[in-house]
Order: structure tokens, then sequence, then C-alpha cells
């Protein structure tokens, strides 16, 4: 059966380091070692002690988490996805302007 996604507003948001849209950050090591995950384009970030972690979003099937150029998709139930900047516009549609224009 083909189906079409249901057209619900929600905004996007290009992720930016400090904009406070990750729900957590894990550190490296254990991405690279805990899960099956392509690590290759993951952001990666130096915490003051020397420690490597990587951003992501929690939702109810688990921890996304956030690679170089992702938008962060906030649905109006709050709920937060990540899409990577190669298919974000294919995706979804711009109803406004970023400047709310």
């Amino acid at each position: 059966m083909k189906c079409k996604r249901a057209g619900l507003e929600c905004e996007v948001v290009k992720y930016e380091l400090g904009s406070g849209l990750e729900d957590g950050f894990e550190l490296f090591s254990d991405v690279v070692t805990k899960g099956w995950i392509v690590t290759e384009h993951l952001l990666r970030v130096m915490r003051e002690d020397g420690s490597l972690v990587c951003p992501y979003v929690a939702h109810r099937r688990g921890r996304t988490f956030i690679g170089e150029n992702d938008y962060i998709i906030i649905e109006t139930d709050g709920s937060k996805h990540v899409c990577g900047e190669d298919k974000i516009w294919e995706r979804f549609e711009r109803l406004e302007a970023e400047d709310g224009k």
C-alpha cells in the first residue's frame, strides 16, 4: 500500500551547538562501542575535561545522534526528530520564511 505523510505543521531548525535543542550528550567512545551506527558524520564536541561527546535527541524509538548540518524537527506535541541536510527539503515544505515573514 502506498501512503503519503500527513500534512502536519512542525518547526524545522538547523542544529547549532549551544542552541539547547539536543536532549543530551553521549561519550563518543560509548557511541562507537555500544551502537550499530555509522559515526563518520556525527558531531563531536570536546569538553573541558577532554572527553569527546556526541549530541542526540531522545524519542519513542530511543536516541538519534545529530550529525553535521542536520536539522531538528519539533512537532506540535514537542517530540523531536533529526533529518539530514540532504533530505530535509524533500520531506518538508516551507510555510513561511525563516524571519517569520
